[in-house]
């Protein structure tokens, strides 16, 4: 199906049939521009390792997991240290997934990761509203010279879909001209998750929503596995509450990334992130991707 995929063990529950799946986890195993730890490539297969610790029912969405059809398509095979290709190959991955008329999930990898995902799902959906939950503003015009880098992937991210379809929570680190910037152009919220996304969720209403995860939005003390660990962070419980938020919006992609394993032997970080897909999976996979009640 996919030329471009390393076939491993699945999530949880994952069906092995794409064509009846409304949903598909793929893996973006990259951290060519990650700015202090490296690592991240690891992470999507730490996620799928740990998930069979899981429950496949939420008590919190009263869904289960029995109840859904997804496919986990792997990893895609990236060329090692070639940014552009690589992100050319996720973003024609995640196009044909989006042509299938399937709903992706993607697991990162470094941030960078989710630039040809947003680009090719504000593609197929014009309008989009970008939801980025992060420690990290992410809006350096540039990093070090380079364009392209997990440092600077929301500020790609606005020249695609515009800055007031960008709503940034967690944030409580970047460079003064980031804030600046934001404060122009975006809809960023310092430091905080839940107040201000309960604020915002009624202008989201009827649009077309994405969300970009990055593990550092939570505390290292829940989830010291990432690279660019943050201080003052949210709690794991606060950002699933975060999720159950949304799970009314038009949420029409996902990614989840920055879970670097090598720096967490307790796999807590794992095991959060493994969490937030299955209640990302409850929560916004295409309601008839149910085939039981």
């Amino acid at each position: 199906m996919f030329h471009l995929l390393d076939q491993y063990a699945g999530f949880i529950g994952s069906s092995p049939d794409y064509q009846s799946s409304r949903l598909v986890l793929v893996g973006a195993p990259m951290d060519f521009t990650v700015s202090f730890r490296a690592g991240t490539r690891q992470g999507p297969q730490s996620i799928r390792q740990v998930s069979v610790g899981l429950e496949e029912y939420s008590v919190m969405l009263d869904r289960d997991l029995a109840d859904y059809t997804y496919y986990d398509a792997g990893d895609i095979v990236l060329p090692f240290g070639h940014v552009a290709e690589s992100l050319a190959r996720i973003g024609m991955v995640v196009e044909q997934i989006l042509r299938d008329d399937k709903f992706p999930l993607v697991l990162g990898g470094e941030h960078l990761i989710s630039l040809p995902v947003i680009q090719q799902v504000a593609a197929k959906y014009p309008g989009l509203k970008l939801l980025h939950f992060d420690a990290h503003a992410d809006l350096r015009e540039d990093y070090m010279g380079q364009t392209l880098s997990h440092a600077s992937v929301i500020r790609r991210a606005v020249d695609l879909v515009g800055g007031r379809n960008v709503y940034q929570f967690g944030i409580r680190s970047g460079a003064r001209e980031e804030f600046a910037f934001a404060k122009q152009n975006t809809n960023l919220f310092v430091g905080k998750v839940l107040e201000p996304l309960k604020k915002v969720l009624p202008e989201l209403a009827g649009h077309p929503v994405h969300i970009t995860l990055d593990i550092d939005v939570v505390d290292p003390a829940y989830a010291p596995g990432t690279g660019t660990a943050e201080p003052g962070g949210c709690s794991a419980a606060e950002i699933l509450e975060a999720i159950y938020l949304m799970k009314d919006l038009n949420v029409v992609g996902f990614d989840l990334v920055e879970i670097s394993p090598v720096y967490d032997h307790s796999e807590r970080t794992a095991i959060l992130g493994s969490k937030l897909v299955r209640e990302a999976i409850l929560a916004f996979g295409p309601k008839d991707c149910k085939e039981q009640g």
